[in-house]
């Protein structure tokens, strides 16, 4: 039986090697939080609500209120109008979105495209909601006549719309001032827009190609943290409309804090990590990040077309749609894909030796193919 250190050695070198070939799903891997391990020795805990004092001083409340102001911001939330807090997740900003509509509106339906997480299925199983699954259009973009056309018919309920900023699979961003119209359009006075802006979200306001913020009619957002920004710990961010979420909120005599979140306990280390990244870089250098990561993507493309492979994006997209790979590729570069199709994303840390590795066993692959196609 290996000792500790032996298991502990051979899991580290298996990470690192799988590490060069993971470009299929959306992982920052340029990230580098030495600096913060000492903290690792102390139990810190960010329980109750981010914006109030905890009889628990062992916390980085401070440092997640950095990380919210800063989104807040870049998503022009309404001033004196915006809470927020870190999520373990995308999927549990999601939830909460959801569980907030839901408070605000029991008995609305829920509309969401075909292409929306797999995790919003879940949260609207969990929370008990009915829902509607609307078509897309090709490009994995949410069929806005459909939604208008099922919408006619259910103009007697209060309407949940979830909007993807930035598909799985294409990385599609729905239209929130389309979907807005065409709420107003059927005097649909008590709706909500929940924006699951996991991947694309940051980098799109950046770029400023947010047509999804709050300015444009959207009640809730939630992002994730260890995507685009990076993080070895899985987190997110979700934010809404204060208003909203102080009809929900209770205080809890045992923590000396509001309990408006969906956790109880929640991970300090992540807003540490987040508040780093974002303080070190600046929005310049998080939007020279993006535009790297679009460049590294229209360079992908070129090189699968020049060797044969069908590949294309979306526009400001840092995901590669490109015809679906044998299961020895999928298998080795950890490609995500669906039934005809697989995606490669150029996160930052992706590099341009990786897209021609890649590109060299994808061309390797179609010569053996060939060959035993003639035999």
């Amino acid at each position: 039986m290996p000792n500790e250190q032996d298991t502990i050695s051979s899991f580290l070198a298996r990470v690192e090697e799988r590490s060069r070939s993971f470009i299929g799903y959306p992982a920052s891997k340029d990230f580098n939080y030495e600096e913060l391990f000492p903290f690792l020795h102390y139990n810190l805990n960010n329980i109750g609500d981010p914006m109030s004092t905890s009889h628990c001083d062992m916390h980085t409340r401070e440092f997640e209120q950095y990380v919210l102001q800063f989104f807040a911001r870049l998503f022009h939330a309404p001033q004196n109008d915006w809470w927020g807090y870190m999520t373990h997740g995308g999927t549990e900003g999601n939830l909460y979105g959801l569980f907030l509509a839901r408070e605000l509106y029991p008995g609305a339906m829920v509309y969401y495209s075909e292409a929306t997480h797999y995790s919003m299925q879940k949260n609207i199983h969990l929370l008990g909601m009915p829902s509607i699954v609307i078509r897309c259009r090709q490009n994995g973009e949410m069929d806005y006549d459909d939604l208008e056309q099922i919408i006619q018919h259910y103009r007697h309920k209060p309407a949940i719309v979830i909007a993807n900023i930035g598909t799985t699979m294409t990385e599609a961003k729905d239209h929130v001032p389309m979907i807005t119209n065409i709420l107003k359009k059927y005097a649909i006075r008590d709706h909500y827009v929940h924006c699951d802006a996991a991947l694309a979200g940051p980098y799109l306001a950046l770029l400023n190609h947010d047509n999804f913020d709050f300015r444009f009619g959207a009640d809730s957002i939630a992002i994730s943290g260890h995507k685009f920004i990076g993080s070895p710990i899985p987190c997110g961010v979700v934010l809404v409309k204060k208003s909203n979420k102080d009809r929900i909120s209770r205080s809890v005599s045992y923590i000396g804090s509001y309990d408006a979140t969906i956790a109880g306990s929640r991970n300090a280390i992540a807003p540490l990590f987040m508040w780093y990244t974002i303080s070190k870089l600046g929005k310049e250098g998080l939007l020279q990040r993006a535009l790297q990561g679009i460049a590294l993507a229209d360079y992908a493309i070129e090189q699968l077309r020049n060797v044969g492979i069908e590949a294309w994006k979306n526009e400001n997209a840092l995901t590669v749609v490109f015809e679906k790979q044998s299961k020895t590729l999928c298998s080795k570069w950890q490609l995500a894909s669906d039934a005809e199709w697989s995606h490669l994303i150029c996160m930052p840390g992706v590099t341009r030796e990786q897209i021609d590795d890649f590109v060299a066993d994808c061309t390797m692959a179609k010569k053996e193919e060939e060959v035993v196609l003639e035999f």
